[in-house]
């Protein structure tokens, strides 16, 4: 009697519609926020020629920060308890960030600094109607998820956004005379969970959260940093502007957009002025900076 032989299932050609649910993103500078108090007590117990020697040294390194071409740093002077100094600063890479760190501690000037805290991020753009659009296309052509030819052309299409919003990826530290910055979240509780709800909803509320802060465009200048495996929070906000009550209204009015009603979770906000490299001494001496 011939042997029989067992018939091999086909393989299944059908390809899976569902999209994948994170949306794109594309990255640019590194951001390191340093918030610092100032040991006034003992500054105060130098003398004149010491404090012009420490000045001069630290005032000729952030000059030098606040001009390098692949990345700025500015200085500002909290308002509140909650620290005295804010450096900010704009990199390449987190190597970079940490050679800041190193080049700042070794100063005269940081036997006066005490971290208070500091927030670790990068420049961050979601591409949520380009996720949408590129995912529904290559569903269309029957390419599956994570396949090769899936994760070349999501490539192609990271590569040209990268290249078409390189000004974004890699702006100038803005000049404006005020600063304020915050972390955030988004709501993931059992109640309210921003990551169980559908692309294209997320996709929907964040245009309408954007409509908002794009009619403040000529006021305030703002950057947002994801932050998520970096730091205890996900995305880093900062608001630059000449006119702080500006940041009051902004953040008042997109607090009504369901985004921000129902899945915002805000952190510290910090808000200081901008002080310049040449008026390190003034600042130092008690006087408000100027810009």
């Amino acid at each position: 009697m011939p042997a029989t032989r067992t018939a091999r299932p086909e393989r299944s050609t059908m390809v899976s519609t569902e999209i994948p649910p994170v949306p794109l993103t594309i990255e640019g500078y590194s951001v390191l926020h340093q918030m610092m108090r100032f040991r006034w007590s003992a500054w105060r117990l130098l003398g004149p020629a010491q404090k012009a020697k420490i000045i001069h040294e630290a005032s000729g390194l952030l000059a030098k920060m606040e001009q390098n071409p692949s990345g700025q740093s500015a200085l500002y002077s909290l308002i509140g308890h909650k620290g005295d100094l804010m450096f900010v600063h704009f990199r390449q890479s987190f190597d970079e960030l940490n050679q800041v760190e190193l080049q700042m501690a070794r100063l005269r000037l940081s036997d006066y600094l005490e971290p208070t805290t500091s927030y670790l991020s990068m420049i961050e753009l979601g591409l949520y109607e380009s996720t949408i659009k590129v995912y529904n296309e290559l569903a269309e052509r029957g390419i599956e998820a994570h396949s090769e030819e899936w994760n070349r052309a999501i490539k192609d299409t990271m590569e040209r956004q990268r290249e078409a919003m390189r000004p974004r990826l890699f702006p100038e530290l803005p000049k404006h005379r005020y600063l304020c910055f915050y972390p955030m979240d988004r709501r993931r509780g059992e109640d309210k969970n921003w990551y169980t709800v559908s692309i294209e909803e997320r996709a929907r509320q964040m245009n309408e959260h954007g409509l908002v802060g794009r009619r403040y465009a000529g006021e305030v200048k703002q950057i947002i940093t994801g932050s998520i495996g970096f730091d205890d929070w996900e995305w880093g906000v900062d608001l630059f502007a000449n006119d702080p009550l500006v940041f009051k209204k902004l953040i008042y009015e997109m607090r009504f957009d369901q985004v921000s009603a129902v899945y915002a979770l805000f952190g510290t906000f910090y808000i200081g002025l901008r002080c310049g490299s040449g008026e390190l001494g003034k600042l130092l001496s008690g006087q408000v900076p100027r810009g």
